[in-house]
């Protein structure tokens, strides 16, 4: 059972447990022999292992040869600041090692939502039966009640390192998605809800085929080079194709709602949001993903302090 944590680590500690490989670059040389770095991940966060080994560069390949991408190490070693980040020490000591593990505990690597899984399936099965569309409805119940597809939706993080990126992320954050959008058509009810709500469970599909899950969350060679947007886009445009006499306005409708659910083309938008259910699903969509930012910034927050400053948000209030 691992017991040391990356967000728990400090300069000066000792490091004596197991990280998962996200990757690793080759074997260079530096003053005192041959090094290589790996970055390493565990549910909590990532670090950069750095080894240092000696002029035996035979040895230190071999040792990098090793491992590879997704295995899980036991590493001891040092915790050490440079350039302002932390980073792991290893050396060619009795003490710090690397060494590839087979038995570990999945869940120490990616975490999983609090939430319970069957109570999150049943909440989007009741939101498929009430949809009345006829059309859309087939179209949702084709593609969730597709044993191998929900397999796969519903242990999927919703990203790889931004919001919900935890087992079973990709399933709340459509559920919030779809909670949103419902209260946006109580305040507008003239919004057609069976677009909006099939477009809130359909906007993420294609993360599903994106993303990887091992023991690191990762990106599929499809899903760097097109994309979940385009992605989803396809698989729901073929879905569609096998229902008989699919209006074609619909199909247009819903497809666009999937293409235009970033808002803008600087956020990875192949189109802006054109109808009221395509805005209406971009802003439920973002608020669920920025919410869920800034509470996990709070409860990941190490400090006294009453704010702390995070990358991707700016200034977070903690009090």
């Amino acid at each position: 059972m691992k017991k040391q944590f990356i967000k728990d680590l400090k300069p000066g500690d000792v490091v004596d447990s197991l990280f998962a490989v996200k990757f690793k670059k080759p074997v260079k040389n530096y003053v005192k022999g041959y090094m290589f770095e790996a970055r390493v991940a565990d549910k909590t966060g990532e670090i950069t292992a750095k080894y240092w080994g000696d002029r035996n560069a035979a040895e230190v390949q071999s040792l990098y040869d090793s491992f590879q991408k997704s295995d899980v190490l036991h590493i001891t070693g040092s915790a050490n600041e440079y350039m302002g980040a932390l980073e792991i020490g290893i050396s060619k000591t009795d003490s710090d090692k690397i060494e590839k593990q087979k038995n570990f505990e999945v869940k120490d690597f990616v975490d999983s939502v609090p939430r319970d899984m069957d109570e999150m399936l049943t909440d989007l099965s009741s939101l498929i039966n009430s949809v009345k569309n006829p059309h859309l409805k087939t179209l949702l119940e084709n593609i969730f009640k597709d044993e191998r597809f929900i397999n796969k939706f519903r242990i999927m993080p919703a990203s790889m390192m931004y919001h919900q990126n935890k087992l079973g992320g990709l399933l709340e954050h459509t559920l919030n998605v779809a909670k949103i959008c419902e209260t946006i058509h109580q305040i507008y009810p003239s919004l057609d809800r069976d677009l909006l709500i099939t477009g809130a469970l359909l906007h993420d599909v294609g993360k599903v085929f994106e993303l990887e899950v091992s023991t690191v969350i990762d990106v599929s060679e499809d899903g760097m080079l097109r994309g979940h947007i385009i992605i989803g886009e396809e698989f729901v445009n073929e879905q569609i194709k096998k229902i008989i006499d699919f209006p074609e306005t619909l199909k247009l409708k819903i497809l666009h709602t999937i293409l235009s659910h970033h808002g803008e083309k600087r956020f990875g938008a192949p189109k802006e949001p054109q109808l009221p259910e395509a805005v209406a699903l971009h802003y439920a969509d973002w608020c669920d993903a920025k919410v869920d930012l800034y509470l996990k910034a709070k409860l990941e927050a190490r400090t006294e302090d009453k704010w702390i400053w995070d990358k991707k948000l700016g200034h977070v209030y903690l009090k």
